[in-house]
């Protein structure tokens, strides 16, 4: 744990990673601090009607101990992967902790995916068995017979057919509430996170359970020094994703600060101000977005009674005019912070101990060593454009990509792993984002990668080709849009525009579907077929501009 009074200058010189050898991210967020005080609670579940149950650390032990032995039952061995396909919930925890715990690997799924994104990372992963409940069961029973490795699938509440699946909570009652966790090594894989598949399909980045203390200097300064007397967590962000998994539960649990579990299907920044007033937040993690919206409300959210003590944000760029909104409205500084599936959360701001400058990326945390690279690996001097890096070895970087080793290979530059977005550093040591290296679109504080969409817009019967990029959104940052060349026989209009949109939403996700959507003749191409997207940014841009 950091030390308050310090400066970050001081903290930073003064830190050293002392990670044991033997290291398990489920006893170091549940049992070490269960056993340190059980009935201290860990998990609110608010439900939509406004009722809430709390459930201890005590309690998360006991039920993670219970779904290890369920896991060992079934004959799952160190280093199966288990996918966990659940929003914000009390199994959703259970299942990610028990996994680590029996020295499996968890893999996040978001319950807005369709069946093409779930069968692509069930069988590219080779999982054993997948945790849902009864509203996405069904997506998990059309595609069973495509993932062949796929042996057990537990569902919550499951009902009748008890052949096809397991129901959880039956299978936790039979288990006992004593499990031993594995020891397993700080090296050893704990968690798969799939990208947004910004070059092609998505790649599941492998992370070992050192993962976790990597990203604690960070969390702890982003959050003005995480794990103060009466201290909440809630995000909006899902915990498929791991600014929702790792940043916010995990990180939270490993303080002992209690989270709230609550998430709409849809972001709603009256209800989310209802939410954290109710229920006492005092730390969240808000993607730009979300903060734009309740920005646009007329009334502050200190007149429902929100009280924060730390927000934090990244995803997007916040920019110094949500900044200075933060501090006059929400009473507190936005901390952003930066990182990426692959290598999370190694810069940030903390307003607690230095001073912020609105716009900034902030500074490379304690233990992080961040800095601005040219294209043969050699640190640039200040103010001088280039890619923002990490230096390897850091524990928060992933182990691997999953089953391609070549796809880590070839993001090294030496020593330095390439962040993909270019940027500086100023004079102070500050590191400033001003760009996008590939072509990862933005939007309300999803990574969207262009490829996957791409992939999914092939199969629609009426397009011949497609190119997706982002473009200039308001409230999103950046909305997806489609350029789109017809099959033959098919004709531009409404319901075609119609059609194409509920195939990508029903097959990938809600928050990936083409929100513009522009027929076109034909699309720019390189001399060996790749199609050319950055001509079309500049395009659209061309357009804007006329306009």
């Amino acid at each position: 744990m950091l030390t308050k009074n310090d400066s970050f200058d001081a903290l930073y010189r003064g830190f050293a990673w002392a990670i044991p050898e033997r290291y398990n991210m489920g006893t170091e967020v549940c049992d070490r601090v269960a056993a340190a005080d059980p009935g201290a609670p860990a998990l609110l579940v608010a439900s939509d009607s406004g009722d809430t149950v709390t459930y201890s650390f005590g309690a998360i032990r006991g039920l993670s101990n219970q779904l290890a032995n369920v896991f060992v039952a079934r004959g799952l061995a160190a280093g199966d992967r288990v996918a966990v396909l659940l929003p914000q919930a009390l199994e959703t925890a259970v299942s990610h902790v028990a996994a680590w715990k029996s020295g499996l690997v968890s893999i996040p799924l978001f319950t807005l995916f369709g069946e093409q994104a779930l069968e692509y990372r069930l069988v590219d992963s080779g999982a054993r068995a997948v945790v849902t409940d009864e509203a996405n069961y069904p997506k998990i029973a059309a595609l069973r017979d495509r993932v062949p490795d796929l042996k057990h699938v537990f569902v919550i509440d499951a009902g009748a057919d008890g052949s096809a699946f397991a129901d959880f909570w039956t299978a936790l009652g039979r288990a006992s509430d004593a499990f031993a966790p594995r020891e397993t090594r700080a090296d050893d894989p704990a968690l798969i996170i799939y990208t947004s598949g910004t070059t092609g399909a998505p790649k599941g980045a492998l992370h070992g359970h050192r993962c976790l203390a990597g990203h604690m200097p960070a969390a702890e300064l982003f959050h003005n020094f995480l794990g103060q007397p009466g201290d909440r967590m809630w995000t909006p962000a899902d915990w498929a994703w791991i600014g929702g998994l790792m940043n916010s539960l995990a990180c939270a649990w490993h303080q002992g600060v209690p989270v709230v579990a609550h998430r709409a299907r849809k972001f709603d920044p009256e209800a989310a101000l209802s939410l954290m007033a109710r229920l006492g937040v005092r730390n969240t993690f808000m993607p730009p977005t979300a903060l734009r919206l309740i920005s646009k409300l007329d009334r502050r959210p200190a007149d429902v009674g929100v009280t924060l003590r730390s927000l934090a944000s990244a995803g997007e760029p916040v920019g110094a005019e949500l900044y200075h909104w933060g501090q006059e409205f929400l009473g507190t500084p936005v901390n952003e912070f930066y990182g990426q599936t692959e290598c999370n959360i190694v810069v940030t701001n903390s307003a607690e101990i230095m001073p912020v400058k609105p716009g900034s990326i902030g500074r490379p945390a304690p233990g992080h060593i961040v800095d601005i690279i040219d294209s043969n690996g050699e640190t640039l001097p200040s103010g001088q454009e280039g890619e923002i890096a990490c230096r390897a070895p850091d524990p928060v970087m992933l182990l691997d990509y999953w089953g391609k080793p070549e796809a880590k290979a070839a993001n090294m530059r030496g020593d330095w792993w390439c962040m993909g977005d270019p940027g500086y550093r100023d004079e102070d040591g500050y590191l400033w984002f001003v760009g996008r290296g590939d072509d990862v679109i933005t939007s309300a504080g999803y990574r969207i990668g262009p490829g996957e969409i791409e992939d999914c817009l092939g199969h629609h019967p009426a397009v011949a080709l497609s190119a997706v990029i982002g473009v200039p959104d308001p409230v999103r940052t950046e909305a997806v849009k489609a350029f789109i060349l017809l099959a033959d026989g098919h004709h531009a209009g409404p319901e075609t525009e119609a059609s194409i949109r509920d195939f990508v939403k029903t097959r990938l996700s809600a928050h990936e579907y083409p929100r513009q959507i522009e027929f076109v003749d034909r699309l720019p191409m390189t001399a060996t077929g790749k199609i050319k997207r950055a001509e079309l940014r500049r395009a659209t841009q061309d357009v804007s501009a006329d306009c």
